[in-house]
């Protein structure tokens, strides 16, 4: 059994200088079963729809550019029967053509409200103080799941004058809380059949066995793990037993595996995470920046006066210089724990994106004992 231990890592602060950041400060501490696993059935279902904003103070789409808010606009007033003739040239610039998303939540029954989320998809400057006009949302099954309305809320403000413009946040996208009526539930099979599967968050040997034993010490017999990932358990079969019993049994606290060293280095933005498993062995280190510049000079030969002769040009043969900045061996002592690994990389002296490199070829050669995993 791997001794639990709790360290209070105090290299934060240089770790973050040099682009390092911890992405733990202690060790494994108990933990509910609800924060580590998630019961099979119950989960969110994305919905999205198409749809109108109207109402805008001319920050809409420009319909000529914009052809599909036109054909739309004219289909919702033929819809409410009124016809527009064919040709005509509508500049309409208060109506904007929109994306409507929503997330239906587990066990949303029809007449509750949910939460939508409105991006314009056409080159509307604002959906500020616009209006979504009814909205059908569809699973991915093609069902209507929920139909959304009402007054958008965007988190912006924008102006504009004598060709200066300033821009506060995003003003493209908007939310209208409680803008979306369910109208359709999604079946759940929590309440079907003799058993409940968790399944974790995370596919761990130790940590299933240790929920398992959580949940039989309170339940003998009733739990078994099926794999590194799904935990099956007997429950109640009458409904208001088995919620009772699964609140019980997402309560219960856990402690889990220490996970595996592991290293994820984003190589566009040079930031580097690791775990406090990290450790480092022996490692001598060079770390310098080289610099090739290669210069070549065009000579011009002119031929004397009244000679008749012809101007010449020759490309002389390019000088080629090479700087190299003072780099130096550092010996990387052998690491226990995270702070001493920080300690040792930010000896070094390195940028962020230059650390990137040197864990690679430490990983390379063996000395960075971790999972290196690069974004």
């Amino acid at each position: 059994m791997l001794r639990i231990q709790t360290l209070l890592m105090r290299a934060v602060a240089v770790a973050v200088a040099a682009g390092i950041f911890l992405s733990s400060a202690a060790e494994a501490a108990p933990e509910r079963i609800k924060d580590l696993a998630s019961i099979a059935g119950v989960r969110d279902n994305q919905l999205v729809g198409y749809g109108l904003v109207v109402g805008l103070d001319g920050s809409g789409d420009q319909t000529t550019q914009t052809p599909f808010t036109k054909q739309s606009i004219v289909n919702m007033l033929s819809n409410m029967g009124v016809t527009v003739p064919q040709g005509t040239n509508m500049q309409l610039k208060n109506v904007a053509a929109v994306m409507v998303t929503a997330n239906l939540p587990a066990f949303a029954r029809p007449g509750q409200a949910i939460d939508v989320t409105v991006s314009s998809i056409g080159n509307a400057k604002s959906l500020r103080g616009g209006t979504l006009i009814m909205t059908p949302l569809k699973g991915a099954d093609g069902q209507v799941y929920a139909v959304a309305q009402g007054n958008l809320v965007v988190g912006g403000a924008g102006a504009q004058a004598g060709g200066a413009a300033q821009t506060v946040n995003h003003l493209a996208a908007g939310r209208i809380p409680a803008g979306a009526t369910v109208e359709r539930a999604v079946a759940s099979s929590v309440g079907q059949g003799d058993y409940v599967m968790l399944e974790l968050n995370q596919t761990d040997f130790g940590t299933a066995r240790r929920v398992v034993d959580a949940i039989n010490a309170v339940s003998p017999g009733s739990a078994r793990a099926l794999d590194g990932r799904s935990v099956e358990v007997r429950a109640p079969t009458d409904v208001s037993y088995r919620v009772a019993f699964l609140a019980q049994i997402e309560n219960l606290r856990v402690t889990p595996e220490q996970q595996v060293a592991k290293v994820i280095v984003n190589s566009r933005t040079g930031s580097v995470v690791m775990n406090q498993r990290v450790t480092l062995q022996n490692v001598a280190v060079s770390h310098g920046n080289l610099t090739v510049t290669v210069n070549s000079e065009t000579q011009v030969s002119q031929p004397n006066p009244l000679s008749q002769g012809q101007t010449v040009t020759a490309q002389n043969q390019g000088q080629v210089d090479i700087q190299q900045d003072s780099g130096s061996i550092h010996n990387v002592r052998a690491g226990g724990n995270l702070a001493d690994v920080v300690k040792a990389l930010n000896a070094l002296g390195a940028k962020p994106m230059d650390l990137v490199s040197i864990l690679q070829a430490m990983k390379a050669a063996g000395a960075l004992r971790a999972e290196l995993e690069i974004i």
